[in-house]
C-alpha cells in the first residue's frame, strides 16, 4: 500500500468535504408554476395549472414532461366553457408521466411511442384514453396526439422551454390535444362540511369564527381542488380572543385565511416538501406565507412573528385535511415582529411589561422568543458541523507533519 502523501490525501479530503455540504443541500424538487413564470406567453396555461391545483400535483411528481400551451392556445381551449373539473382533465391529459427531452423526441425506437399522462393515472380515463401518441414525422418535427382521437395528431413539437434531465422537461406544443373522454362532462366531487368536522374533533372555537366572519366559504371553495388547514384548538382560540376583537372585520379574515394551504398536503408531503408555503390570505403584494420545517417527526409552521407546532390530524381524506397546531399563526402583515434590537433594557423590564398591553392573551405573548430560540438552535447546529470540520482537517494536518 503507497504511503499517504499530500498529493493523494488533500484531493481526498476536498472530495470528502464536498460530499458532506452537497448532500444536505441538493434537491431534485421543481416547481412549475416558477419555471412557467419565465415566459409571459404561458401565463393562461400557468393560471389554470394553478387554479385546478394541477400545478400542486406536478410538483410532487418526478419524471415527467409537461405539454405547455401559449395564451392563444389556452385561448381556443377556454372558448368551449368547460367546467374547472373537466378542464382539469383536459390539462392532465398535457402531462406526460415519463421524461421527454428534446433529444428524446428525435430519438424515439421506431419513430413513435406510446406513453401514460396524469389523466390516466387518475384513474378517470377509462381505458387507454389516457395515453397520447408520440410520432417523430418527416421532416425533423415531431406530432402529438390523444389515443382516443382515431389516430389524429393534433399538434406538433414547438420547442423546449425548460429541461431538468430526467426530473421534469416542459415542451411547447402547437395546439390542445383532442379526447372526447377528458372533455367529457365531470361530475363535482361530493362536498366535505369542514366546519362540521373541525367543531366535533376539539376546533370549534375556530369553526365558529370561520361562520361568523364568512371565511369559510373561501375554505368550502377549495376543498375539491385540495386543501389543508391548520386548526387551533379551542383553549388556543380562547386565550387568543382579545387580541382578535382588535382587528378589524377584514384583518379577522385574512388571519383566518391564513390558517389555509390551497392544496392538499399530507404529513409526508410537509415533511419533505419543508419551505414557504402561500396561504390562502396570499394575495399579489400581501404575501401571508409561512415556512413548514421539520425535525425528525416534529412539524413546524414558522412566520415571521412567532412559531406554532402541529400537535395532530383532525381528518385526512383527500382532497381535504385538516390538523391541530399549538397556537394562532400570526402573520407579519397583521403583527409586528418583536426585533432583538428592541428588547427593554434589564432596568426598564419591570415598567415596561407592567405597562404592556396584550398581557391579556398568554397562550400568544410569547413568540417572538419561540422564533428566536428556534433560530439560536439552527446557527448552533451549523456551528457544531463546522467545528467537526475544522478538527478534522487539523487532525490531517498533523499526520502530514
Amino acid at each position: 500500500m503507497p504511503p499517504l502523501t499530500t498529493t493523494t490525501l488533500f484531493p481526498s479530503l476536498a472530495l470528502f468535504l464536498f460530499l458532506l455540504f452537497s448532500s444536505s443541500t441538493t434537491s431534485n424538487a421543481h416547481n412549475i408554476t416558477r419555471i412557467l413564470a419565465k415566459h409571459p406567453e404561458f401565463s393562461t396555461f400557468n393560471h389554470y395549472l394553478t387554479t385546478t391545483h394541477l400545478a400542486a400535483e406536478i410538483n410532487r411528481r418526478q419524471t415527467l414532461t409537461v405539454l405547455a400551451l401559449d395564451n392563444a392556445a389556452m385561448s381556443s381551449l377556454l372558448t368551449k366553457q368547460l367546467s374547472l373539473y373537466t378542464l382539469k382533465n383536459v390539462l392532465s391529459l398535457h402531462v406526460l408521466v415519463d421524461y421527454f427531452g428534446s433529444k428524446k423526441l428525435h430519438q424515439i425506437t421506431n419513430g413513435t411511442a406510446m406513453t401514460s399522462t396524469m389523466f390516466q393515472a387518475t384513474g378517470a380515463a377509462p381505458g387507454s384514453s389516457g395515453y397520447i401518441n408520440i410520432t417523430d414525422l418527416k421532416g425533423g418535427k415531431v406530432g402529438f396526439g390523444a389515443e382516443d382521437n382515431n389516430g389524429k395528431l393534433d399538434a406538433v413539437y414547438v420547442k423546449s422551454v425548460a429541461e431538468i434531465p430526467y426530473n421534469i422537461s416542459v415542451l411547447q406544443i402547437s395546439q390542445v390535444l383532442n379526447s372526447a373522454e377528458a372533455e367529457a362532462p365531470t361530475a363535482e366531487p361530493s362536498q366535505l362540511n369542514l366546519t362540521a368536522i373541525m367543531s366535533k374533533q376539539g376546533c370549534k372555537a375556530f369553526s365558529d369564527l370561520l361562520k361568523a366572519s364568512g371565511a369559510d366559504a373561501t375554505f368550502n371553495e377549495n376543498i375539491d381542488g385540495g386543501l389543508t388547514v391548520f386548526c387551533p384548538t379551542d383553549p388556543v382560540i380562547n386565550g387568543f380572543m382579545p387580541k382578535y376583537k382588535n382587528l378589524t372585520a377584514s384583518q379577522k379574515v385574512s388571519l383566518l385565511l391564513y390558517h389555509g394551504i390551497p392544496v392538499y398536503q399530507s404529513m409526508q408531503m410537509l415533511k419533505s416538501n419543508n419551505g414557504i408555503m402561500n396561504t390562502l390570505a396570499t394575495d399579489g403584494a400581501n404575501k401571508y406565507d409561512f415556512t413548514v420545517q421539520n425535525d425528525g417527526e416534529v412539524v413546524t409552521l414558522k412566520t415571521k412573528v412567532m412559531t406554532a407546532k402541529i400537535t395532530g390530524t383532525v381528518k385526512d381524506e383527500e382532497p381535504l385535511i385538516v390538523y391541530k397546531i399549538d397556537k394562532v399563526l400570526l402573520p407579519r402583515e397583521l403583527f409586528k415582529p418583536v426585533e432583538a434590537a428592541e428588547a427593554p433594557k434589564p432596568s426598564k423590564s419591570k415598567h415596561k411589561a407592567a405597562d404592556a398591553p396584550e398581557s391579556d392573551a398568554p397562550a400568544e405573548s410569547d413568540p417572538a422568543d419561540d422564533q428566536t430560540a428556534d433560530n439560536k438552535n439552527e446557527v448552533a447546529g451549523w456551528d457544531g458541523r463546522r467545528l467537526v470540520i475544522v478538527l478534522l482537517s487539523l487532525c490531517i494536518g498533523v499526520l502530514l507533519m
